[in-house]
């Protein structure tokens, strides 16, 4: 199963069907992607599940239909544990974007990471889950998947979040702020943190 975010509410990608649910359903086979996400967008959908009888074939199947913009990111931890968040858009998030020419994924979120928020000296400490959410660019929605890594880094220096990307703050949280900052995150920040609970 995969979870997609439409204006932050959940459209499940799935091959299992549940008898009695509050979700909306469409066949991924027959479905207008594009009609699913407005009615996200205009309120008239909150949760929809997208059916497809091959798990295999799912994610296959979607991208068929929608533009797929790829990215990477980073949820980076300091020598004193504490994690690296952004505030963006009045929201708090975490360091990504999407990958250039010829970059490797890691090599993409490594670069993200450090550009967003001026951080240096970062190494990769494992993968974390791919999220993915659904945006809109040029007039036309796009499928963004994410792939997350586990960064760790010694850099105690100057803090600067990236203006032309709308940054406002960059900071580092402890458990207890990192609580508090996911009650005005994104579903799919909120993902990454549910592993570590």
């Amino acid at each position: 199963m995969y979870k997609v975010f439409i204006n932050d509410k959940p459209l499940l990608l799935t091959n299992k069907l549940e008898k009695e649910t509050d979700f909306q359903l469409f066949l991924l086979e027959s479905a207008d992607i594009n009609k699913i996400i407005v009615k996200f967008y205009q309120n008239k959908i909150q949760k929809a599940i997208l059916y497809h009888p091959d798990e295999e074939k799912i994610l296959k199947k979607l991208k068929e239909k929608i533009t797929v913009n790829k990215a990477g990111g980073g949820l980076v931890r300091n020598s004193e544990g504490k994690v690296l968040f952004i505030l963006r858009n009045g929201k708090w998030d975490l360091p990504k974007g999407g990958t250039e020419k010829g970059e490797t994924i890691e090599q993409t979120a490594i670069r993200e990471v450090e550009e967003e928020t001026g951080v240096q000296g970062l190494s990769i400490v494992e993968k974390l889950q791919k999220t993915y959410h659904v945006f809109k660019r040029n007039g036309e929605y796009r499928l963004k998947i994410t792939r997350w890594f586990e960064m760790k880094t010694d850099y105690t220096g100057h803090l600067m979040g990236q203006a032309e990307e709308g940054i406002e703050k960059v900071v580092w949280l402890d458990k207890e702020e990192i609580k508090e900052a996911l009650k005005n995150s994104y579903e799919n920040i909120k993902l990454l943190f549910e592993e570590e609970a």
